[in-house]
């Protein structure tokens, strides 16, 4: 699963990006709606939400990326990542409606909690996308099984404490927590947050998961690109470059 911003760093560049994501070896798609407080994303991902803002990104245009991506690609799922407060603006009803005739498959909105869900999981419900939810090394049984009744899709499991890209996760404890997860649903279990390089990725594959999420590690190449003259015209192959390698380090260590 691949994590980049929407329309990071323009509109063209992000709908290049999508395409040679899954080219390379992307399962899924995981968009990020950019957001100017994204409090779960670390400094690389807050940097890619204001280059797309800057670009005059907003949900609207999110929503038309999914949509021309659609038109070559009926297959590879796509899910939304963002906050609450830019689905307000645009209108909770309206948003779930467009997502779903964009072609949107899933949404993860990280600042809702279960206690507050409801409408959003109705929503989802009545628009046949999926709602996934977070658990990270602080949620207890207890919680978990509140955040499973509102989960569909996959569970994504947070594999650090702390925000994107700050550090890399441990394999034992995700190991131990994929196993503790697993005992409470038969939902996939999908691990993001601290999976920095193909050997990460690779590592984390072991522990039980269904799936890998790397997202600020493929940012951080868009964010780099930009810098240098040279390379800035050639994101979307280093991006996807990076995507072929975690695919052959994952088959290489026989997964």
């Amino acid at each position: 699963i691949t994590f980049v911003t929407g329309c990071d760093p323009n509109y063209k560049t992000s709908q290049k990006i999508l395409n040679e994501l899954v080219k390379q070896g992307a399962d899924l798609l995981e968009i990020g709606m950019p957001f100017s407080d994204p409090m779960a994303d670390g400094p690389s991902i807050q940097r890619s939400s204001i280059r797309a803002l800057i670009e005059g990104a907003n949900i609207r245009k999110i929503l038309k990326l999914v949509h021309d991506f659609r038109k070559k690609n009926q297959i590879t799922p796509i899910i939304l990542m963002g906050y609450l407060n830019p689905i307000l603006s645009f209108g909770i009803n309206n948003f779930f409606k467009s997502a779903k005739k964009a072609g949107t498959d899933g949404l993860i909105v990280v600042d809702v909690p279960p206690e507050e869900d409801s409408e959003i999981f109705d929503l989802a419900i009545k628009n046949k996308i999926d709602l996934i939810k977070l658990a990270t090394p602080t949620t207890n049984v207890e919680r978990l099984k509140k955040i499973l009744k509102t989960c569909s899709g996959f569970l994504y499991y947070v594999a650090i404490k702390g925000i994107t890209g700050s550090k890399s996760a441990d394999p034992k404890l995700v190991k131990e927590s994929i196993k503790s997860i697993k005992k409470n649903t038969t939902i996939p279990v999908a691990v993001g947050f601290g999976i920095k390089r193909p050997i990460d990725a690779a590592t984390i594959a072991k522990t039980g998961c269904d799936g890998i999420v790397v997202g600020s590690a493929l940012v951080k190449i868009i964010e780099n690109s930009l810098k240098n003259k040279k390379s800035k015209h050639n994101i979307a192959l280093k991006v996807g470059n990076m995507v072929k390698n975690i695919k052959q380090k994952i088959k290489w260590i026989g997964l």
